[in-house]
């Protein structure tokens, strides 16, 4: 399928999506929202890879929302309270859609890893803290742009980040609207790896990917829904549900497929995670 803001391969157990937009920057016009959880939920839900890599072209990886998001060609001037109270209410409800883009990237099954060059600037960085794991060349910025154009960050920066970064650098960046370079963003946890040119980042980036993709597809999915899990739950409850996850989910045959593999010293041969079911 043909997609005006991506290009999508997969090979090898693993999905590859590239913004293809280097002209514009990237630009998260209005395409790109319907997009980009069309492609990462039909690769979900039907089992298409076992890990997907997110990577871009040109200058910069995203100069975040296009500007043409914002405007809506239906919404008039509201003249009475109950007016002004839909329209606040038709925007919450649009903001919640544009929060779900980059929620299929928390949702998704399989480990999302994400390479990023230039510029990652507002909604970009709303995007890259959804993903599993993030790597950068040397000359990758991050930037919450929003608080510099009047309004506060509302598509999944703040949630995620909190959990990924100190306190206090979040704060500076989100009050300043600062550039945070890709040196100090791997010193504060939130890139795994700086690389000196894209080419080798994203050679670097594949390998890991399917290096996730040798292992088993349902082992990997229990981790990361447990990871997420424990992000969001305390400690006691985290226990809790990962032995629940466990009673269920563990599986014998993959395990016993992995010391027999070892054994005979060849590579693990694992069945994939099944496709969601989409009809009753």
């Amino acid at each position: 399928m043909t997609y005006t803001c991506f290009d999508v391969d997969i090979a090898d157990h693993v999905a590859h999506i590239q913004l293809k937009r280097p002209e514009k920057y990237n630009s998260m016009i209005r395409e790109f929202w319907n997009e980009l959880p069309e492609i990462v939920n039909d690769i979900n839900e039907n089992a298409k890879a076992r890990a997907i890599v997110i990577s871009s072209t040109g200058k910069h990886f995203s100069s975040g929302m296009d500007l043409s998001v914002f405007t809506d060609p239906n919404a008039g001037v509201a003249e009475t309270e109950v007016e002004r109270g839909r329209q606040r209410h038709a925007f919450r409800d649009w903001v919640k859609r544009l929060q779900g883009t980059f929620n299929c990237l928390d949702d998704a099954r399989m480990p999302t890893l994400v390479a990023i060059q230039g510029g990652c600037i507002g909604g970009a960085v709303d995007m890259t803290s959804a993903c599993d794991m993030r790597y950068a060349t040397e000359d990758a910025f991050f930037c919450i742009q929003e608080i510099n154009i009047g309004m506060t960050a509302d598509v999944g920066t703040f949630p995620r980040l909190c959990h990924l970064i100190p306190q206090g650098a979040l704060r500076e960046l989100s009050y300043t609207g600062r550039r945070l370079p890709a040196a100090q963003a791997k010193e504060i946890g939130l890139v795994n790896e700086v690389y000196d040119s894209h080419e080798e980042m994203l050679t670097a980036v594949m390998e890991t990917a399917k290096e996730i993709a040798a292992n088993s597809p349902l082992a990997v999915a229990g981790s990361k829904v447990m990871i997420n899990y424990a992000r969001d739950h305390s400690i006691a409850d985290a226990l809790d549900y990962i032995a629940t996850w466990q009673t269920g989910m563990f599986t014998p045959a993959d395990m016993m497929e992995a010391f027999t593999a070892k054994g005979e010293k060849r590579a693990a041969d694992y069945d994939d995670i099944q496709p969601l079911r989409q009809k009753m």
